[in-house]
C-alpha cells in the first residue's frame, strides 16, 4: 500500500485544470454496452475506478482503442453474455460501486445482468433498491445469490412503465434510463436524480437516438426505440475536483487558477465555498482563487450558526463535505455540517481534531467546526485515508499544516483524482509518493 509524505505550511501558486468528471464517466462509459457501433469519448479521467470500469468492458468483450491519454473508441459489438456469471467478473464488480451501473445496458440491449454487492467506499450504507425496484417494474425477473450476494437479473423483453423512485439515486436514475431506452413504450421516472451527470448521460443517448425529455427535471420521459447507434461525446470536468481545488487554495493561502472549471455546471459549489468568506474571482470558464489572509464563516440572517448540508441537486453534493469541514477549521467563525446521506462519512475527523482543529462530533451525521482563525496552525499526523473525499480533505490538511504528515491508504485517493501528487507538485506542493 502506498502513502504520501507531506510537508505542509507552504503557499501555492499556478494554474491546475481539473479532470473529467468520475461519476459522470462511470455512467457513459457504461452505456458503450447500447450499441454495436463505435463511440469515442473525450477527457476520461486516468484514475482507478474508471480503469477498473473499463476493464469490466473489455472482459465482456468490448474493443478498447486507446487515441489519446484520455479519449477511448469503445466498440461492443462481440458481447459475451456467459462472461457475466464468471468468478473473475463477480471479483472484479465487488471491488467496484460503478460496476452496477452494467445491469441497465445489458439488462435492455442482452436481456440478463448480474448486480454485485456494492464495493468501493467504507462510508455507510449503499442500497440496490432503487435499482432492483425499478428493473422489475420494467419487466425483469431476479435471483438472489445468498453465496455469492449476486443479484442475477434476466428478462424476455422490458416495457416501459411508471416509476416513482424512492429516492432520488444517481446511480439508479442512469442505470433505469439506461435500461428504458431500448424498451417497449414509454417509461416515466419521477422523482429522478437530475444532477449534471444525468443530463450529459440523456444527452449522449439522446445523440445516439434514444428520445429522452425532462432531462434537466426530476421528471424524465424515455420513449423505447428498437436500436442505437455510435456517437462521440466529451465528459464535463470534475465538480468535485474544482471545489477541492477551491478549498485547497483557501486553507493553504494560495493564489490559484482553476482553469476550464465548467462553471455552468457547478451550480450551488461556488457559493456554499462563498459562504466560509472565501473570495474568487469568474474570467470566462476560469476561477482565481486570490491569496486569502483570513476568511470568515457567515451567519444566517437572525445570526444564528451557518448549516451546510447535503441535498439532491441542485443542492450541494455530499462528495463536498468533507473538503467543506476541513476548510472551515482554519476560518474565523463556527459552522455546523450536516452529512444526511451516509453515516459513516464523517469519522474522519478524529485525524483533523488529532491535527488541532476544534471540531465536535456531535453524531454520525453532524459536525460543529469552530474555526481557529489561523491563530493555531494545523500539525502534521501520520494517517490513514479512508475513502476518496475524506482522503483529499485530510491531504488538504496536511498542506496547509506545521510539518510532516504521513497519509496512507492512498489507493483510496486515487480511485477518484488523477496524478494528484504531481499536479500539486506543479503548483509548489511538497508532497511525496512512497
Amino acid at each position: 500500500m502506498g502513502l504520501f509524505e507531506v510537508t505542509g505550511g507552504k503557499k501555492l501558486r499556478g494554474e491546475i485544470t481539473p479532470q473529467g468528471a468520475k461519476n459522470e464517466a462511470l455512467q457513459v462509459i457504461s452505456a458503450v454496452l447500447l450499441t454495436d457501433e463505435k463511440i469515442t469519448i473525450h477527457n476520461i479521467p486516468d484514475i482507478t475506478d474508471v480503469n477498473l470500469q473499463i476493464e469490466l468492458l473489455e472482459s465482456l468483450g468490448v474493443k478498447i482503442e486507446k487515441v489519446h491519454p484520455n479519449t477511448i473508441i469503445f466498440q461492443a459489438d462481440n458481447i459475451s453474455t456467459d462472461h457475466l456469471s464468471s468468478p473473475a467478473f463477480r471479483d472484479k464488480t465487488g471491488r467496484l460501486r460503478g460496476s452496477v451501473m452494467l445491469a441497465g445496458p445489458m439488462l435492455g440491449r442482452f436481456k440478463k445482468a448480474y448486480v454485485p454487492k456494492p464495493g468501493g467506499d467504507k462510508i455507510g450504507r449503499r442500497r440496490l433498491d432503487t435499482h432492483i425496484i425499478g428493473f422489475k417494474k420494467l419487466g425483469a425477473r431476479f435471483d438472489y445469490d445468498t453465496d455469492e450476494s449476486f443479484f442475477h437479473l434476466h428478462t424476455s423483453q422490458l416495457k416501459g412503465n411508471t416509476l416513482l423512485l424512492d429516492e432520488p439515486s444517481v446511480t439508479g436514475t442512469a442505470n433505469l434510463i439506461m435500461a428504458a431506452v431500448l424498451a417497449e413504450g414509454t417509461t416515466t421516472i419521477y422523482n429522478a436524480a437530475c444532477e449534471p451527470y444525468i443530463q450529459q448521460l440523456c444527452k449522449m443517448l439522446n445523440s445516439m437516438g434514444a428520445k429522452i425529455s425532462g432531462i434537466y427535471s426530476n421528471l424524465i420521459t424515455i420513449d423505447g426505440v428498437n436500436q442505437l447507434h455510435g456517437t462521440t461525446h466529451t465528459i464535463l470536468p470534475d465538480m468535485i475536483e474544482v471545489g477541492s481545488f477551491i478549498g485547497l487554495a483557501a486553507m493553504t493561502q494560495s493564489d490559484i487558477i482553476i482553469k476550464n472549471a465548467g462553471i455552468e455546471h457547478l451550480g450551488i459549489i461556488p457559493e456554499r465555498f462563498q459562504q466560509l468568506g472565501i473570495k474568487m474571482n469568474f474570467s470566462g470558464d476560469d476561477i482565481h482563487i486570490p491569496e486569502q489572509e483570513l476568511y470568515e464563516i457567515e451567519t444566517f440572517l437572525d445570526s444564528s450558526m451557518l448549516t451546510i448540508s447535503d441535498h439532491p441537486w441542485p443542492g450541494l453534493t455530499p462528495d463536498l463535505l468533507s473538503i467543506l469541514l476541513v476548510v472551515a477549521t482554519q476560518a474565523k467563525g463556527s459552522l455546523l455540517i450536516h452529512q444526511k446521506m451516509f453515516e459513516s462519512r464523517l469519522f474522519f475527523v478524529d485525524k483533523v481534531i488529532e491535527m488541532g482543529a476544534r471540531i465536535v462530533l456531535c453524531d454520525p451525521h453532524r459536525a460543529v467546526v469552530v474555526g481557529l482563525e489561523r491563530k493555531y496552525p494545523l500539525r502534521g499526523i501520520s494517517m490513514s485515508s479512508p475513502d476518496i473525499r475524506a482522503g483529499v480533505a485530510l491531504l488538504i490538511a496536511a498542506l496547509s499544516a506545521q510539518g510532516k504528515s504521513v497519509i496512507q491508504n492512498i489507493e483510496q485517493i486515487d480511485r477518484g483524482y488523477q496524478n494528484i501528487d504531481e499536479r500539486l507538485r506543479s503548483l509548489g506542493a511538497e508532497i511525496v509518493r512512497k
